[in-house]
């Protein structure tokens, strides 16, 4: 009776000193489901959080109440150049670089010459040839006329016949018409030898005109022509050359506002790179021609101050103004923010400003729009982050998320 009694050993392992293993299993089961369910509910509410891209609010250029319209564009040359050869060779020489400033007649650029300089050699030769001939003839002239003067005096004597006289006639006039002849072909000889120093001189590139290297398009060795070869291997041009002198700037002001500008129409630009720095200028002409996918009309305005920090391509902001300014003014009331940025909420103007991961809506007066900028004349400080083409359903408060880059 005693023996029955008696626990095993596997009895008191599975049930001694705490739960069934059953229970650690269930335990586990059931945390690795909160996790995934904690995980699905975290991916759904990033699904829900729309990403949106960003822009900050610019400040307006300091032209005061002056200004009657603003625009946007670039800085671009009037006077620039792609330099190359006028024949097809190598290259054997490039004396410059990117950024160097050359003058005009300058010699950039050298191509291979012997074979040049060889037939300008013989070009030369044949030149000093054909004048010999014509010193040659010449000399045969002058010795049939004085033939030709003693056969005149015998024959008025009756010591010589008409006869010789009249043959040294006749080689004075063949002598006179060879002498012609050769100075026709010393003419052309001399005209072939300059055809020759121009293909010559064509091995060498020169600057067009004074101004600034902005690209170098060749290296020593590489075969250059005037015209593209279709294979990739010869190139068209040595170097691109800018008159730095020339640069002005071209914007595209909007054609419902396009009345307001006048040739020589005094104005401001900003160079985006050195927003601090107001440039006096004037308006040169107005380009009598639209843009019909812009609704655009290209304005040309002239820098009345250069300066080495002016460059092609720059973005610029230019300022109209009624008058020019005479002294420094307090830059004009709002921010440049753009179009796509202000949204309708509840019958209100609005924008979004980021703040952390959410946005804030607030209410804009806006005025006046620069283009494709929307000016914003209170509600928004200059800096502050802007989400651009807010979704519809983007509230005040409501979670964002910045693209990347944005």
């Amino acid at each position: 009776m005693l023996k029955e009694l008696r626990i095993q050993g596997t009895e008191r392992e599975d049930h001694g000193g705490g739960p069934p293993r059953w229970v650690w299993i269930l335990v586990a089961a059931l945390a690795v489901l909160a996790l995934l369910a904690g995980g699905g509910w975290w991916w759904w509410r990033q699904s829900q959080v729309p990403e949106v891209e960003t822009a900050n609010a610019l400040p307006r250029g300091g032209t005061g109440g002056n200004a009657v319209l603003q625009a946007t564009g670039y800085v671009t040359a009037r006077r620039a150049a792609t330099v190359s050869t006028q024949i097809t060779g190598t290259l054997t020489a490039v004396l410059f670089e990117e950024g160097d400033r050359v003058e005009k007649g300058q010699v950039l650029a050298r191509l291979e010459d012997n074979a040049l300089r060889a037939a300008l050699q013989a070009s030369r030769a044949n030149v000093e040839s054909a004048r010999a001939n014509v010193e040659a003839t010449r000399a045969q002239l002058l010795q049939a006329q004085s033939d030709l003067k003693r056969q005149d005096e015998l024959a008025a004597s009756g010591m010589s016949t008409k006869q010789a006289a009249e043959q040294a006639r006749t080689a004075v006039t063949a002598y006179a018409a060879q002498l012609e002849a050769r100075r026709r072909e010393a003419d052309a000889a001399a005209a072939q030898a300059a055809q020759t120093q121009v293909n010559f001189d064509y091995t060498v590139v020169k600057a067009p005109f004074s101004g600034v290297i902005t690209a170098k398009a060749a290296q020593v060795g590489e075969i250059v022509s005037p015209l593209s070869a279709g294979g990739g291997f010869t190139r068209t041009g040595v170097g691109t050359i800018v008159d730095m002198d020339s640069l002005e700037v071209d914007v595209d002001v909007n054609e419902a506002y396009i009345g307001q500008v006048k040739a020589d129409m005094p104005a401001e630009a900003t160079l985006d790179a050195y927003p601090d720095w107001r440039i006096p200028a004037h308006v040169i002409a107005v380009v009598p021609s639209a843009d019909r996918g812009k609704a655009t009309v290209k304005v040309r305005v002239a820098l009345e101050q250069k300066d080495q920090r002016v460059v092609p391509d720059m973005g610029v902001r230019v300022s109209f103004l009624a008058a020019r300014q005479s002294g420094q003014t307090a830059p004009p009331p709002g921010v440049l923010v753009p179009k796509s940025a202000v949204a309708s909420r509840d019958g209100a103007q609005v924008v979004f400003v980021v703040a952390g991961q959410k946005a804030a809506a607030r209410k804009v007066k806006l005025g006046t729009p620069v283009g494709d900028q929307a000016v914003v004349l209170d509600g928004v400080k200059a800096g502050e982050p802007l989400v651009v083409n807010p979704p519809e359903g983007l509230r005040d408060g409501g979670e964002i998320r910045v693209a990347p880059g944005k």
